[in-house]
């Protein structure tokens, strides 16, 4: 029988490995339940649940057996023991089979020294869609008060979060790293809002990838509504679920394209998803302009679209802005990986400090 021993155990599903318009199957539809599912697991002594429009993480404190791979999605990690974490999951979200079929690519597992630094960096704001957004240190704050108002975080957790906030904390003031974190969607939007103006105009949003979502929290945060499309329903519908807007269907919007004001593109499709031809006919009737902002990259808006009168269109690579916000925002990154790479080890060694007092916890 393998050895057990004391560890502390990441398991997420984020933008990186799957679709935000498919991250909401994954994420739990009754929060408190899924605390109370994965206390009953052996072995399992303290939970963290951290779920944001972006990602679905559970931090846990217990056995796991030495030897285990921690990365479900590598070749050697294919007999990874994830079954009782798997059953919680499927049975409080809505994974559909082939999420289920295919849950050793998208699910991610480490331990120990790899979650400090995970957990550092994601605090800080280098892991997430908009480096540097200062939400997410708020919604890491929020994650651990949920879960001790469950009983289900404890003495190490608590310590490590504790940890990794006043770092988190300490990184950004001294990088000023927040300062810089404007994203394409925060520009875009800026720049609507100064050419034609937003309020009580018709907004659409085309696409449901990384882009889109960056235009939809901007949306969000001036409290804007929008319609979301994609080339299929089901994807606009699970984008807006975790990310705002209405979902529309995808040929109901080239038809009633007239109806709309501003247009924000933001996909990463390899060919042209509003062509003059689509929208020509359908423009006709319309009295009043329309801006167009492509932020896709490559361009997912024709460019002849200008011809048509009333239609004024922006690429991305015509905003001036963007390329000097990413020139400072490398630098401040640089910054931050430094001092994370040197706190890192100091935050380990704490805990494993603590690691020797704790008692492990009983299998159930």
């Amino acid at each position: 029988m393998a050895k057990i021993d004391f560890k502390i155990m990441n398991s997420r599903v984020t933008f990186k490995n799957v679709p935000l318009h498919k991250l909401a199957n994954f994420s739990f539809q009754d929060i408190n339940a899924a605390y109370n599912s994965f206390k009953k697991i052996p072995g399992v002594s303290e939970c963290v649940i951290l779920q944001t429009a972006s990602r679905v993480e559970v931090f846990t404190v217990g056995n796991i057996k030495k030897g285990d791979i921690p990365d479900a999605r590598r070749p050697e990690g294919k007999n990874l023991d994830v079954n009782k974490i798997l059953k919680s999951w499927t049975v409080l979200s809505e994974m559909d089979q082939w999420d289920i079929d295919h849950w050793d690519q998208t699910l991610e597992m480490y331990t120990n020294t790899d979650v400090y630094e995970h957990l550092l960096r994601l605090a800080v704001g280098l892991d997430s869609v908009v480096v540097g957004k200062e939400e997410i240190l708020d919604e890491i704050k929020k994650a651990v008060i949920t879960a001790n108002e469950n009983g289900a975080s404890g003495e190490i957790l608590n310590k490590l979060f504790g940890h990794v906030v006043r770092i988190a904390t300490s990184v950004r003031d001294a990088t000023e790293i927040t300062k810089s974190a404007r994203s394409i969607g925060d520009v875009g939007v800026h720049l609507a809002e100064e050419k034609v103006g937003l309020d009580k105009k018709k907004i659409l949003l085309a696409g449901t990838g990384e882009t889109a979502a960056m235009v939809a929290k901007s949306l969000n945060k001036t409290g804007l509504k929008f319609d979301v499309v994609s080339m299929t329903i089901e994807r606009a519908t699970g984008f807006s679920k975790i990310l705002g807007g209405t979902p529309v269907e995808f040929e109901a919007v080239l038809s009633g394209f007239d109806k709309y004001d501003v247009v924000f593109v933001g996909t990463t499709a390899d060919y042209f998803l509003l062509t003059y031809e689509r929208i020509r006919r359908v423009m006709l009737k319309k009295t009043s302009g329309v801006m167009i902002l492509d932020l896709s990259d490559p361009r997912a808006v024709e460019e002849s679209v200008t011809m048509i009168p009333g239609l004024k269109l922006v690429f991305r690579d015509q905003i001036a802005e963007i390329d000097e916000e990413k020139q400072a925002r490398r630098a401040t990154v640089s910054a931050a990986e430094k001092i994370i790479s040197d706190e890192a080890p100091i935050l380990e060694a704490n805990m494993k400090g603590l690691e020797k007092k704790k008692p492990l916890a009983k299998s159930k």
